[in-house]
């Protein structure tokens, strides 16, 4: 039998962001996704699909079927109002999606995000009934300069409001140097870190600790999943250009078909 429960029973999940990528034909490939997944290729895994606004609801019956989740990539902390181009939590949630990506490195950098904003998207995910997956992760030279660590603290705590659950948050660290490079940080510093993550989540969120997901994304591919799901801490992935086709999403997502996760 397929052992991934820790001891805290944190269920696997392999979430796929399609970032600013794909139209109407591309949903073959998530129509190939729910289809494997349905078929156990994932195991016990939990499967979620954050694809661009535009396709969530073309996405909603095969998704549902299948049971795979469907996700937005970004939400506005508003449930509505004078905000021209953006989207709410509560769009998203009508529109089929029951997660959220909020915080990504992509979106701090390129359109001045910080904790508090994501903090108040966080809030706003919670609002609608959505899952937020807030991301955190440093520089290369962030990390050089020893600063890895206090950078992802920070971000922490300034973006995950403290009413959260292990029902309504997920942690996706992504060291930003590693995001679409082909680079990956050492098992030990993945280890390290996510270990970071979670003993800061019991400062910041007492009782919760062993129960919300922690991700690892960064250059994720069938060819390093196995040995980076095995990493203490580490509950699944947030896999970003490998997602947009369904042999190398499904390569990572199939390693949880007979691994034994570390607790």
């Amino acid at each position: 039998m397929t052992e991934w429960l820790s001891r805290s029973e944190r269920r696997p999940l392999v979430a796929g962001n399609w970032k600013m990528n794909g139209l109407r034909k591309d949903l073959a490939e998530a129509d190939k996704i729910c289809a494997a997944t349905a078929a156990g290729e994932a195991g016990e895994a939990e499967v979620v699909l954050c694809l661009p606004a535009t396709l969530l609801m073309a996405a909603v019956a095969s998704c549902e079927a299948a049971g795979v989740g469907l996700g937005g990539q970004h939400c506005h902390g508003a449930p509505n109002g004078p905000f021209t181009g953006d989207v709410s939590a509560e769009m998203l949630k009508d529109a089929g999606a029951s997660y959220v990506i909020l915080g990504h490195s992509e979106r701090r950098a390129g359109h001045n995000e910080g904790n508090a904003s994501v903090r108040e998207k966080t809030r706003a995910a919670f609002r609608a009934g959505l899952t937020a997956i807030v991301c955190v992760g440093e520089t290369r030279a962030e990390r050089e300069a020893g600063d890895a660590m206090a950078i992802v603290g920070s971000q922490l705590t300034g973006s995950v409001p403290g009413e959260a659950t292990p029902e309504t948050l997920v942690i996706a660290y992504e060291p930003v140097w590693a995001i679409g490079t082909g680079l990956t940080p050492t098992l030990k510093d993945i280890a390290e870190m996510h270990r970071f993550i979670r003993e800061r989540l019991e400062a910041d969120l007492s009782g919760v600790r062993d129960r919300i997901r922690i991700l690892y994304g960064g250059s994720v591919k069938p060819s390093n999943a196995a040995e980076l799901m095995r990493v203490p801490n580490v509950d699944g992935a947030l896999v970003g250009g490998a997602s947009l086709t369904a042999r190398d999403f499904m390569g990572i997502a199939s390693v949880y078909r007979d691994l034994r996760v570390a607790s």
